[in-house]
């Protein structure tokens, strides 16, 4: 068939390193292997042929095929930035009708992390809570709803909650939002709601941006967010829920990485004591062999970091009280806030009317 181009689809199925086989060296997936690699070798320079292959996981790839003659050429295909997204949007919009009220920019900018495959999706639902509306043309809040399913699943109206259990909600986003606000180095809100979706009760969506590189304060701040949620459980209850496991997770996370990867104690210094190698496109780091003693200190550098952030968001709930209160009543009238609306509030201004039923109201109905 030469010329061609030979492409292989996740060649990490059968090109994984060999040797570590439980079955030994005879199984099947090692003899595709073997094969492959005698094949490659025997195409001659006059065949032109070229292959190319794919896979997310080339840390596990046998080192025989990646010497030059072979798979000597590796492109890492990268999740799109806010200008890749906006022309992706634009590819899967063309034979969507948009309204005049979606801005395929500002999509991209809120989408940070979206792959191809990501913003097809949300498109796609787009278009199906607009046909389920009713609606001949899809509309900003058509996309905006999709987007929240992509990320959080849809809307459960149906489930039964407490009233005092929504309020607890209430106190808890709007404590996520106002670190998020008034942080000097956090992203900005973009939405919260009290409306459960998936697996949360709410939710308080920030800003997205495509950041290369993250200073200390940004993640200082990012740990000061995920435990803001907890403080204003403390401040207002003066007792705290279990609402907020996954903030935790996401603090201790940055915060261990902040000590073990990215040499940001002074204590612990400019040393590596996690390895993403493993990891990488897949999994999670790995932590190096280290002594005991330095174990212990990195938990309590990582446990000295998430108090100090503790604090902050404490004494910044406590300082904005009466404007916590106040978004918390409307936040439970309105069900939703948007960016816009939660900074007039913030600042203590007034909302000029009740909003209007939602978009998920009207598809959950349909």
């Amino acid at each position: 068939s030469a010329p061609c181009i030979v492409f292989i689809d996740e060649i990490d199925a059968v090109g994984r390193k060999r040797g570590v086989s439980m079955q030994g060296g005879n199984d099947e997936r090692e003899q595709t292997l073997n094969q492959l690699l005698v094949e490659m070798d025997g195409f001659g320079s006059g065949q032109e042929v070229i292959i190319l292959a794919a896979t997310n996981r080339p840390d596990v790839l046998d080192a025989a095929l990646l010497r030059p003659g072979r798979f000597d050429r590796q492109v890492v295909v990268d999740a799109p930035d806010m200008r890749g997204r906006e022309h992706i949007l634009k590819i899967h919009a063309r034979k969507k009708p948009l309204d005049v009220s979606v801005d395929l920019s500002v999509i991209a900018r809120r989408t940070a992390g979206m792959v191809g495959a990501d913003l097809e999706n949300l498109l796609n639902e787009a278009a199906l809570l607009a046909a389920r509306g009713g609606r001949n043309r899809i509309t900003g809040r058509d996309v905006d709803e999709a987007r929240d399913r992509v990320l959080m699943g849809p809307e459960r109206r149906s489930l039964v909650v407490r009233e005092a259990d929504r309020k607890v909600t209430a106190y808890h986003e709007v404590g996520h939002a106002l670190a998020a606000q008034l942080l000097p180095h956090a992203n900005r809100v973009n939405k919260l709601t009290v409306v459960p979706r998936g697996r949360a009760a709410g939710f308080m969506m920030p800003d997205a941006d495509d950041r290369l590189h993250v200073t200390r304060p940004a993640l200082e701040d990012m740990i000061a967010v995920a435990l803001a949620g907890r403080a204003a459980e403390e401040v207002i209850y003066g007792e705290v829920t279990t609402g907020a496991q996954n903030d935790f997770q996401q603090a201790t996370n940055i915060a261990r990485r902040m000590v073990t990867e990215w040499g940001m104690s002074d204590r612990i210094g400019k040393v590596a004591l996690a390895s993403d190698q493993a990891g990488y496109l897949g999994g999670g780091s790995q932590m190096q062999p280290m002594s005991e003693s330095t174990a212990q200190e990195i938990d309590e550098e990582v446990r000295a970091l998430i108090d100090v952030a503790y604090g902050r968001v404490l004494t910044l709930v406590r300082e904005h009280l009466a404007a916590v209160h106040e978004i918390v009543r409307v936040l439970l009238v309105r069900e939703t806030l948007y960016g816009e609306e939660f900074s007039t509030l913030l600042a203590g201004g007034q909302l000029a009317a009740p909003a209007p039923v939602s978009l998920s109201k009207t598809a959950s109905l349909a």
